[in-house]
């Protein structure tokens, strides 16, 4: 936030500081009560922004702000996320209470956050490109009116998917050779790790991270949650290598009769033999298994590798469209992938 906008939000009676773990609970009601009026669930639960917080490298004090109305009620929040190196796409992602919103919460914010980037970006090589990364629900009008004031560009969209367990699912039929093992904790963490670093250098927005600094917040994302459940990662073998991986969790943020796919990948040589396929049936035999009525993920809608026609192969429909824009705060070299190499 400028200093020009804090000083107009202070003369109006409002507080605006860092969030800090005493301010946990209600920056969850908040976000509730937000997402209650946008899609109609609420959608969060401490132990989600928690994680955000505690993430290695992340600063409470320098990537959150909160907004308190002069009656002293929450009424905005926001972060700052992937400030690490090297520093291309940074994210700010945040919510205005529904009664505040169209009110200059939000672009103050917003301009915050484009500060806040502003100051470390003489850490990333002069010519290296740099942009500020924020996303919505697609049809939240008053985010994309936001986002547009500020000159931001729709660039891509996500979606999650969903498919309803009515009925036991189709057993997966696994490609020859292929045999799958579960995951052992925490011997076989680096191996899923590097496994995800190598699938996911096809994704669009992928930036290579210094091996240490990476795997330390991988680590802490993938197993500091209180739902995290090593019987729901599997590692499809052929032989002595690892084929594809698929890692789950036992319950969406949405809903919790809902399992989650949290990643599943499938290494380059072992693609198109139907493995993505037979990981994706075998995630949908578990979960019904273990009484689940829904199984759902996030992907890319416009990924390269054909994930998203995948899941529609497999019954999975889409259920909500996110949008993500972008604004350029430095031209230059593009250093994030963009498409799969030749």
């Amino acid at each position: 936030m400028s200093v020009a906008e804090f000083d107009r939000l202070s003369l109006q009676g409002f507080t605006v500081r860092p969030a800090a773990m005493a301010d946990l609970s209600a920056v969850i009601n908040l976000l509730n009560t937000c997402s209650l009026a946008s899609i109609g669930v609420r959608q969060f639960h401490e132990d989600e922004i928690r994680i955000i917080w505690e993430t290695p490298g992340f600063s409470m004090e320098t990537d959150t702000r909160i907004v308190r109305s002069p009656q002293g009620e929450l009424i905005g929040y926001s972060d700052i996320t992937r400030l690490f190196e090297p520093l291309v796409h940074p994210q700010i992602w945040g919510q205005v209470h529904p009664h505040w919103e169209c009110q200059g919460i939000g672009t103050a914010l917003m301009i915050w956050a484009q500060r806040r980037v502003r100051e470390v970006i003489s850490r990333v090589p002069e010519d290296t490109r740099i942009s500020l990364m924020a996303y919505s629900v697609s049809n939240h009008e008053p985010s994309k009116t936001l986002f547009e004031s500020l000159h931001m560009k729709p660039v891509r969209h996500r979606w999650r998917m969903v498919i309803n367990l009515q009925s036991s699912p189709a057993s997966p039929d696994w490609p020859r050779g292929i045999a799958l093992r579960n995951y052992h904790h925490p011997q076989d963490a680096e191996t899923v790790y590097r496994i995800e670093d190598e699938i996911f250098r096809d994704h669009w927005g992928y930036v290579q991270q210094p091996f240490e600094s990476g795997y330390e917040r991988w680590l802490h994302h993938a197993t500091g949650r209180s739902d995290f459940d090593a019987t729901l990662w599997k590692l499809a073998m052929d032989g002595k290598e690892v084929a594809g991986l698929l890692r789950c969790r036992p319950q969406g943020d949405l809903d919790p009769e809902m399992g989650w796919v949290s990643v599943l990948g499938v290494c380059r040589r072992w693609r198109g033999r139907g493995l993505g396929l037979a990981l994706l049936q075998h995630a949908f035999s578990e979960f019904h298994r273990r009484g689940k009525k829904r199984v759902g993920l996030s992907v890319d809608a416009e990924n390269t590798t054909g994930a998203s026609r995948l899941y529609e192969k497999a019954g999975m429909y889409i259920e909500q469209q996110y949008t993500i824009y972008e604004i350029e705060l430095r031209r230059g070299r593009e250093i994030a992938t963009q498409a799969i190499d030749s």
